[in-house]
């Protein structure tokens, strides 16, 4: 399936200061776009899928098991399963994060059914 960037329902709030769209998926596979205002928050949280993040703009202090590091434009990171994550946005900005497998429960929260 594929949601198009111009599609008027795609954002959904992700958190504080926090928005997300899913951009692109599969069972395998989902590409999600998150836009952070400064000061928006990641909550901790984990989940048994796979992450990838990469900082398209802005910087964001990441915590991953309890180790911070400060990313900014250009950077990436791996977020293995289940482990505790969390990010704190320092200067406005978009990340592009990938999940393996899919995340159906954002395909719910976006009143979409898994297929």
């Amino acid at each position: 399936m594929l949601v198009h960037s111009d599609a008027p329902s795609a954002w959904m709030d992700s958190g504080p200061g926090a928005r997300r769209r899913i951009l692109c998926e599969n069972k395998e596979i989902m590409m999600v776009e998150f836009r952070f205002e400064k000061g928006g928050e990641g909550l901790p949280h984990n989940h048994p899928h796979v992450q990838t993040t990469y900082v398209a703009s802005g910087r964001f202090r990441f915590t991953v098991e309890g180790e911070t590091n400060l990313l900014g434009p250009g950077d990436a990171m791996v977020i293995p399963s289940n482990a505790v994550h969390s990010c704190v946005c320092e200067e406005a900005g978009n990340l592009l994060d990938a999940f393996t497998p899919r995340r159906d429960d954002f395909l719910e929260a976006h009143g979409w059914q898994p297929s």
